[in-house]
């Protein structure tokens, strides 16, 4: 049975990580598409929840419509967490500098550990906020010197994001028995409703809709599925840790693919980051 739980853990580190992966590759698609953000986020939503509910059937067959037909309380609160995430973690990029916005959001694994901690019992090991603390300090020297002007509403919005995250992932630690990726796809179509009344559909270029196409399938989709069924694998606050593998690599892609240059501050903290999240797991094999 150790050994069965052992399989499982490692498997939900490396989907949660997929999942970082996906969400990093945002930055690139945000500097490609030229549609506004309310737009943009509309057809993201479409194409999401589609590739999410397609392989929701594929994984499922014709049980899944049974699936969607019983599914049970923790589903629609993960569905509005996410939702929650999706639009306060955009705004918050809007209406404040990124600076603020990153280092409030670093902060996500010592608030899940905290949620997980307070509401099913689950205790963080402590190399996890060890290397949660050094994943903050390698931020801190990303953004060192960045412009801190931002507004109230816009910090506001980033502790909503870092909350909906902590609450979402705990939700799915804590109801493993629950299918999420129903409520993966449903949350992108309800980020897609709310955007919808701020956004202009038809004005968007045939360029633009297959890059948004794109991004809701290959960034958001994908991570969506990957964390849904990782997250149930791994404790809370160490599936939020190893998300935040997509704070240091997010401006890596820009680099790789756009010729974005970084700050030598970026990628020093991007190092430390990394560091962390490896020096986290390597000490999580050493024991076993």
């Amino acid at each position: 049975m150790m050994a069965a739980d052992q399989r499982q853990r490692r498997l939900g580190l490396v989907m949660i990580a997929l999942a970082a992966f996906a969400w990093s590759s945002s930055g690139i698609f945000v500097r490609l598409i030229g549609a506004d953000l309310m737009t943009m986020l509309f057809w993201r939503g479409l194409f999401s929840g589609a590739s999410v509910m397609t392989l929701f059937f594929v994984m499922e067959g014709r049980g899944g419509f049974a699936i969607l037909a019983g599914l049970k309380l923790p589903a629609y609160l993960v569905m509005v967490a996410s939702t929650t995430c999706m639009i306060s973690g955009i705004g918050s990029l809007r209406f404040t500098t990124i600076a603020e916005a990153l280092i409030i959001y670093a902060t996500v694994p010592f608030v899940t550990a905290a949620v997980a901690w307070a509401f099913i019992g689950e205790r963080p090991a402590p190399r996890t906020m060890i290397a949660g603390l050094a994943a903050l300090a390698g931020v801190a020297v990303m953004l060192e010197g960045a412009s801190w002007d931002g507004s109230l509403f816009g910090k506001l919005l980033a502790v909503i994001m870092t909350f909906g995250m902590a609450i979402m992932t705990t939700i799915m630690r804590r109801y493993q028995e629950v299918p999420m990726l129903p409520a993966m796809g449903g949350s992108a179509w309800l980020c897609s409703f709310f955007t919808f009344w701020l956004a202009t559909p038809l004005s968007v270029s045939l360029t633009d809709l297959w890059l948004c196409a794109l991004f809701g399938i290959l960034q958001n989709g994908a991570g969506l599925a990957f964390y849904a069924l990782g997250s149930k694998r791994v404790p809370a606050a160490e599936a939020t840790l190893i998300a935040a593998l997509e704070v240091p690599l997010t401006p890596f892609w820009v680099w790789l693919f756009i010729g974005e240059t970084p700050s030598g501050r970026t990628l020093l903290g991007g190092l430390m980051v990394l560091a962390a999240l490896f020096g986290h797991l390597s000490m999580g094999l050493r024991r076993r």
